[in-house]
């Protein structure tokens, strides 16, 4: 497969199986962005076998997922680990969104190349952190592919293939905007913890809640606006949507403050209550 144009440049990304390679992708197309014309109006046919990724980790059902504690050493390194796989996740869930989706304007693929991007990034300072985590006998560290993961996000990623209003509003507005609610309970657990990797691993969050923040908020941006062209009202059809494609029931606490800061209204926040 050969890279025309922006969007099927991401495609190909997409289709890597080797995570560096992949990130180097990222990295390079978001540099050189302009080079490629963006050519909104043609439609890709998928190829098989997305997204590309490497062998492991072994994908498990969410249940299987052992509980994942941070007050020791491997359940240190398996916590940083299911976040890292949540980035892997969101730089595949980017680029699809590229790709997959033609006739939208040049700002809707110039907004998720750059979340690609910034999900790439925090893939890395992840994955470099977990290779620094010390493992009892051997040497080196940790690494991606570790510890067993599950495929909730690229699963709903599918099932939104031919539907994008599903997509914005399933996908960065509610699963990966769980991660707005998740982020300040895990690093309240790494400051009991207390020690230098924790606190190193408090500090990385920082990053990715700050980023993530503005990712939420491209996902709110572009749900309206499909919303508006089609006529929808965004709350009342963001409940059909719930309900059609079995989004899981979010759970509190949530915080309120990140998520009034990516966009979410205080009809949305209180349908958020509602549905506890």
């Amino acid at each position: 497969m050969q890279a025309h144009t922006l969007r099927s440049a991401a495609l190909l990304a997409l289709c890597c199986a080797d995570i560096e390679v992949k990130c180097q992708q990222v990295r390079l197309l978001q540099a050189e962005a302009d080079r490629y014309p963006l050519d909104p109006a043609t439609r890709h046919e998928a190829p098989d076998g997305l997204p590309g990724r490497p062998a492991t980790p072994r994908l498990i059902p969410p249940g299987e997922v052992p509980p994942r504690s941070p007050f020791t050493a491997e359940g240190h390194a398996a916590l940083i680990h299911a976040i890292c796989h949540i980035e892997f996740n969101a730089i595949n869930l980017a680029l699809d969104a590229i790709w997959r989706f033609p006739d939208m304007p040049e700002a809707f693929y110039r907004d998720w190349l750059r979340v690609a991007a910034e999900e790439a990034e925090h893939f890395m300072l992840l994955r470099t952190h977990l290779q620094a985590l010390p493992r009892p006998g051997q040497a080196p560290g940790w690494d991606y592919g570790d510890f067993d993961a599950h495929d909730g996000l690229w699963l709903m990623c599918e099932k939104t293939a031919d539907d994008i209003v599903a997509r914005m509003a399933l996908v960065p507005r509610t699963l990966e905007a769980r991660g707005l609610d998740a982020t300040p309970l895990i690093q309240a657990k790494l400051r009991k913890v207390g020690t230098p990797t924790a606190l190193d691993a408090i500090a990385l969050l920082d990053i990715i809640l700050r980023d993530e923040v503005g990712h939420v908020a491209i996902g709110n941006h572009w749900y309206r606006w499909l919303c508006n062209r089609h006529g929808l009202e965004p709350v009342a059809h963001y409940r059909q949507l719930a309900r059609h494609y079995s989004a899981p029931r979010l759970k509190p606490p949530f915080n309120d403050e990140a998520r009034r800061r990516a966009g979410f209204t205080t009809d949305e926040l209180d349908y958020l209550q509602q549905i506890v």
